[in-house]
């Protein structure tokens, strides 16, 4: 039973760090998207960057496919133990009870976050990958905020993007203020970090659908 529980909390920790690593990464991720709607040269430039640095490249990226890997592993395992560990049947769980309806669904929001991570790989990853290395065209640091503005000329996908977007938000809703408590943060401090963590669940993901919906609005016409 102690290796059980030690096993469980392992998996929370690893659960939490993995998490905190992937908000640093989005929040790199929506300050280099944003300047596609305030100066395009700049995205070009930042996108050009990232896309041919070496240790971005070569370490930063493997480094966040395995920690995306890895969340969502640990998320699946996590929700299998507990599943397993209810002694009460479902049909008498009150669960509105006891978490709310953002916590007992966390990992729904996760399937479709997932999902469209698929999307997003799909869209921006493979096709980088296929015009770098397949293709072996040459380096263009002027393309890529035309290619980004195309990615939203369709209602479709951006639609997706949006909802995408508002599930991400609940998603950290729960998540990002639950990654300190599974670590053990219980402080002073602790009221203030989870105001910051409800902020931050809101402020960005609500970026990221304004990127969205920017870019399908105001298309490149000439």
């Amino acid at each position: 039973m102690s290796g059980l529980i030690k096993s469980s909390i392992a998996r929370k920790v690893v659960m939490a760090l993995s998490g905190l690593f992937l908000v640093t990464f989005l929040v790199l991720h929506v300050t280099i998207n944003l300047a596609s709607v305030i100066s395009p040269e700049f995205f070009n430039e930042a996108s050009h960057f990232m896309g041919y640095n070496p240790l971005v490249q070569y370490l930063m990226q493997p480094i966040l496919i395995a920690g995306v890997i890895v969340h969502f592993v640990m998320g699946f395992v996590l929700e299998l133990q507990n599943r397993a560990a209810r002694d009460i049947n479902y049909s008498k769980f009150k669960g509105s009870a006891n978490s709310s309806w953002v916590s007992r669904n966390m990992i729904y929001s996760g399937l479709v976050i997932l999902a469209f991570l698929g999307l997003h790989f799909y869209d921006f990853w493979i096709h980088e990958m296929t015009y770098k290395y397949i293709e072996m065209n040459p380096e263009d640091p002027t393309r890529y905020y035309a290619e980004t503005v195309e990615k939203f000329a369709p209602f479709w996908r951006t639609v997706i993007y949006v909802v995408s977007f508002v599930l991400l938000s609940l998603h950290l809703w729960h998540g990002f203020a639950s990654s300190f408590q599974s670590m053990g943060v219980n402080n002073k401090y602790t009221p203030t970090i989870k105001t910051f963590t409800k902020i931050f669940a809101v402020v960005v993901p609500l970026a990221f659908a304004f990127i969205a919906l920017y870019h399908h609005l105001n298309p490149i016409t000439h």
